[in-house]
This record gives structure tokens, C-alpha cells and sequence, in this order.
């Protein structure tokens, strides 16, 4: 039986389109994510109370390496 990944949360992104870029930067790096929300694609504008929030999430093991790619791009 093959092993379950475990994903954890990278980034809390304000909105689909931030949470894109980072996708995009983790995955030019050779890292795989998923982006999860609780809201309907480009419904929400703007976050309130959580809504429009999207996480991204990252394998376990790789979880380090894309917080520092993402803290890299926030500094620029």
C-alpha cells in the first residue's frame, strides 16, 4: 500500500490570485501544492472574516523548503 502524504499549510493567501503566484513560484522550484479554500473561484474580492482566504498547502516534507522560497519572494 503506498504511503499517504501529509500536506501542511504554507501560505494563507488573501485571494485567488496571490495564492497563483506563490503556486506558481513553489512549482517553477520543483515543488508540488494544492490550494484550498472554503469559497467559489473569483466569488470573493476581498477577504472578510476568512472568506476568500486560500491556503496553500504543501507536502510535509517539503514544507521548509517552501517557506523560504515564499519568505525569499516576499523580501524582494
Amino acid at each position: 500500500m503506498a504511503k499517504q502524504m501529509k500536506l501542511v499549510e504554507v501560505y494563507r493567501a488573501v485571494g485567488e490570485a496571490e495564492a497563483l503566484i506563490i503556486k506558481s513560484l513553489l512549482e517553477s522550484n520543483g515543488i508540488a501544492c494544492l490550494l484550498k479554500s472554503h469559497a467559489a473561484p473569483s466569488v470573493h474580492v476581498f477577504t472578510v472574516d476568512g472568506m476568500g482566504e486560500v491556503k496553500v498547502m504543501v507536502n510535509e516534507n517539503r514544507a521548509e523548503e517552501a517557506k523560504g522560497l515564499i519568505g525569499e519572494e516576499e523580501s524582494v
